[in-house]
């Protein structure tokens, strides 16, 4: 059993088509929403030459930039229908270059207020092995711009 709620069908699916299609930057960065939780959600980010730096391994931002998706991805499945997140503050840590293969962000929330949330997330290679942690936080937004949220009735 996981630690994490399962989402309404309705909503994982509908998130997941937004931001795997209709996200700019994600597609730019080849970035995929693989699978969340309320709480809880995975990124892939693959190695292309397009996110790398001049020496060859991926560019430091190409990372942060899977970090703060997976962790802002985690933190929209808790909020409320006509909110949005926004980061306000994020860190990075890296540990390893990322040099090959696949990379995955896993972020989890650390915390949830009315206002602000704490997001916490290890990006990992395709071994497990620790690429970066970050630490980031986010401001709820109240707006009637807010993306799909679940239909209770599924």
């Amino acid at each position: 059993m996981s630690e994490y709620e399962d989402l309404p069908t309705s909503y994982k699916t509908a998130m997941m088509e937004v931001t795997n299609t209709q996200a700019p930057f994600w597609q730019l960065l080849g970035m995929e929403l693989i699978d969340f939780k309320k709480g809880w959600a995975k990124v892939r980010l693959p190695f292309d030459g397009k996110i790398t730096n001049p020496t060859g391994i991926a560019h430091g931002g190409s990372i942060f930039s899977a970090a703060d998706a997976a962790a802002a991805m985690a933190t929209m499945s808790t909020v409320e229908k006509g909110e949005l997140v926004t980061t306000i503050e994020m860190k990075i840590n890296y540990v390893k270059p990322f040099i090959g293969g696949v990379v995955f962000a896993e972020a989890r929330v650390a915390h949830k207020g009315s206002n602000i949330a704490l997001g916490d997330v290890d990006v990992l290679n395709e071994k497990g092995e620790l690429i970066a942690k970050g630490q980031a936080t986010y401001m709820i937004l109240k707006t009637e711009k807010a993306m799909p949220k679940p239909d209770t009735n599924s």
